[in-house]
């Protein structure tokens, strides 16, 4: 096998001629500005990361400006990036950073993984492409190139190959261009070694790719074993008054679309008039709209929206300050899950 210094010295010839060296985050980065690229880059391609890290950094450009900033706010410009969790793990660590590290990003890894939302990949990341310690990574991008370049079989969730990978990981770290080694590796995985079809040919580290002499590449990593995804079913009630207003009911900071703005659900369709007394509302029709279909990573979601045409009998409902009246194009300026903000332009 390969020593440490040939398959670093061989990444990083490569990347120095092909390696991604635009990106938004890239250019003069700030320690704020790696963890929120990082962050936004958890099971995200960076195509769908740009614009949204160019709107977010162009609203709270550093780290005072987002613990300032309300979870609403931050929420808004998250809309449509998915896994809200991250969002407000950026807002609570933001403040924590004001609170007990005078608004700068902590300087050890320690101290890193201490804060809500960052792990041992995303503190390792930040301590090499901000603070340039040699510290390893292991993102999806990491691990799949190391399972093919080691033949490592298991699915690399699991803590025994977690652990295998996180030693070669660190075993091969260089010893000079730390930041630049880092990039390089998740750069092979995002443009060679990807997940598939990978462009083995043109790899730098082909020559001693165990998988590749193998002949069974897209062998590894090993996948998760598949579990049957469940359906579940829900109800979404559309308020919409005369005025043409509609109801948005802020959902709790955990669970599915955690913070976020929604339609007031019920489980069950025959539950819809029980609920008139709730939002003090007086309904004159109600149109079904057809069923969406949503899919997140452990569930498939089927939605069945009811529009309540209604005249508002109170601004006051039930004393809930969650259920709130807006204007559509209020509503659109809100953090909301991508398929209520879909269905909202539908009513404009």
């Amino acid at each position: 096998m390969t020593s440490s210094s040939t398959f670093s010295d061989r990444l990083l010839i490569w990347f120095d001629l092909y390696g991604r060296k635009d990106l938004p985050w890239q250019q003069n980065p700030t320690p704020y500005q790696v963890w929120l690229s990082e962050i936004m880059l958890q099971q995200t391609q960076v195509s769908s990361v740009i614009p949204y890290y160019q709107r977010f950094t162009n609203t709270f450009p550093d780290i005072k400006a987002l613990a300032n900033a309300s979870m609403d706010d931050v929420l808004a410009l998250w809309t449509g990036l998915g896994y809200y969790a991250r969002a407000r793990n950026l807002h609570k660590t933001a403040r924590i950073m004001i609170a007990e590290h005078q608004g700068d990003m902590p300087l050890t890894l320690e101290q890193l993984l201490a804060l809500p939302g960052i792990g041992r990949s995303t503190a390792g990341a930040i301590m090499t492409l901000a603070h340039h310690q040699n510290f390893p990574i292991l993102d999806g991008n990491v691990k799949r190139v190391l399972t093919r370049y080691f033949a490592i079989s298991g699915w690399p969730g699991n803590k025994k190959i977690e652990d295998q990978l996180w030693l070669k990981a660190t075993q091969l770290l260089p010893k000079t261009r730390i930041a630049n080694y880092i990039q390089a590796q998740m750069d092979l995985g995002a443009t060679l070694c990807t997940r598939s079809k990978p462009d083995c040919e043109h790899c730098p580290l082909n020559i001693d790719c165990q998988a590749w002499q193998q002949g069974n590449v897209t062998s590894y990593p090993t996948p998760k074993a598949k579990k049957l995804i469940p359906t579940r079913q829900t109800n979404w009630l559309i308020a919409q008054s005369i005025d043409n207003k509609i109801l948005l009911q802020q959902r709790p900071t955990h669970g599915i679309w955690g913070g976020l703005w929604s339609f007031p659900e019920i489980s069950n369709q025959d539950n819809i008039e029980l609920c008139y007394n709730q939002f003090n509302i007086d309904v004159t029709s109600i149109i079904n709209r057809p069923v969406i279909h949503h899919v997140f990573t452990h569930f498939k979601l089927d939605i069945q929206p009811h529009i309540l045409r209604c005249t508002v009998t109170s601004n006051k409902i039930a004393e809930n300050k969650n259920l709130v009246w807006y204007k559509i194009s209020d509503a659109l300026k809100l953090g909301l899950p991508s398929p209520v903000k879909s269905f909202i332009q539908t009513l404009q």
